[in-house]
């Protein structure tokens, strides 16, 4: 198969060029041969990945249903993502088990996106930080209980967020630092707190500046301590969870390790109403999710929509398209099969016109939008 004419996403910029590939990219250039998809006028680039996502089209992956991670799939390649990490809640492990299993049998339906693996978004949290996690099922970091749910799963964890404050965390990170990707969220953890588990061996910091305490001048927190640290950051970005102005600052500060994520709800993709969230009620209105008390939960938005919101915040397309492709690939550590438009790397591909609208979409080589 050839693309032709198209403005590719190559290493941070668009290029005018073409792309030859079956399931993989195998050349890209000017390149010889008549065109499968003339993509004159339109971008090309790689395949959008989500890397925090808790469902989509009233399906959640805390559920433990494998027909809800194949209906959340086909959601996302409508919206370009053509990878997602399967992200869990705050439950006990007996609920998890099943959980993981469900993921760990995923087949990708023909019109849906690759589950690139499972986000543990809890339960070593802490209290104070919950957010819209359930409190009775926070558990201290654990190192083994992360192995058996791991193990569930057929070995796909590839990111797990802790509190590095609550007790066992310096263990728990030296050791499952190893295996995945640690990331510092729903915590009260201080600037020296958070630098100390960032030396431990966590690399990210999940949805910046929700679940964790501000950026203050006296007290820079996480968010200070990734700045110095060097490591990925991820932001929701539909515009509610932060101001335009905070999103263009985070830019500025922390540029290409910068990760854009959705943090969806059951409820994306569906109207407004209510909802269940890992056993508690929530209600969508216009379009945010809270629980009963006010708390804002995940989001209802998507990848798409969301690199479009930050491009009308004034932040260039280049990042944009950086912070949802090649930022995540390299969170999960999966930058040597996703991410990029590059030889060897998976087809995964997302054909849109200069207003941003999708016109196409492929994966592992096949068009399905």
């Amino acid at each position: 198969m050839l693309i032709k004419n198209g403005n590719v996403f190559i290493d941070g910029a668009f290029r005018k060029c073409d792309v030859a590939f079956d399931t993989v990219i195998r050349q890209v250039g000017a390149l010889d041969g008549p065109a499968d998809i003339d993509a004159e006028g339109l971008y090309v680039t790689p395949g959008f990945i989500d890397v925090h996502t808790h469902g989509a089209k009233n399906r959640d992956f805390s559920d433990g249903d494998p027909e809800g991670v194949t209906a959340a799939s086909s959601f996302y390649a409508d919206h370009g993502v053509t990878s997602f990490t399967a992200t869990t809640m705050t439950l006990t492990e007996d609920v998890l088990t099943p959980a993981m299993k469900a993921i760990g049998s995923f087949k990708r339906p023909a019109d849906g996106a690759k589950c690139a693996g499972i986000h543990l978004e809890g339960p070593f949290l802490s209290y104070a930080k919950r957010g819209a996690q359930d409190p009775r099922n926070l558990h201290k970091p654990d190192a083994e209980m992360f192995k058996r749910l791991n193990d569930a799963s057929g070995g796909i964890v590839r990111l797990v967020t802790v509190a590095p404050e609550e007790d066992g965390a310096e263990a728990f990170i030296k050791e499952v630092s190893k295996i995945c990707t640690v990331s510092l969220g729903h915590s009260v953890a201080d600037y020296d707190t958070a630098m100390r588990a960032y030396e431990w061996g966590a690399s990210h910091a999940t949805h910046l500046f929700n679940g964790m305490n501000g950026f203050v001048h006296r007290a820079p927190g996480i968010v200070g301590a990734a700045a110095d640290s060097g490591v990925t950051v991820e932001l929701i970005c539909d515009g509610q969870h932060i101001h335009p102005c905070v999103v263009r600052c985070v830019h500025k500060l922390f540029g290409d390790k910068l990760c854009i994520i959705s943090d969806s709800l059951r409820c994306a993709g569906m109207p407004d109403g209510d909802y269940d969230l890992a056993g508690q009620p929530i209600v969508m209105k216009d379009g945010l999710a809270r629980l009963l008390d006010g708390t804002i939960a995940g989001s209802s938005t998507n990848i798409h929509d969301s690199i479009r919101n930050v491009v009308r915040f004034g932040i260039p397309l280049e990042a944009a398209v950086t912070a949802a492709t090649s930022v995540p690939a390299g969170v999960i550590r999966r930058s040597d099969e996703i991410g990029a438009i590059r030889t060897g790397l998976a087809a995964d591909f997302v054909l849109m016109d200069r207003e941003l609208n999708i016109k196409g979409v492929i994966v592992d080589g096949v068009r399905i939008r």
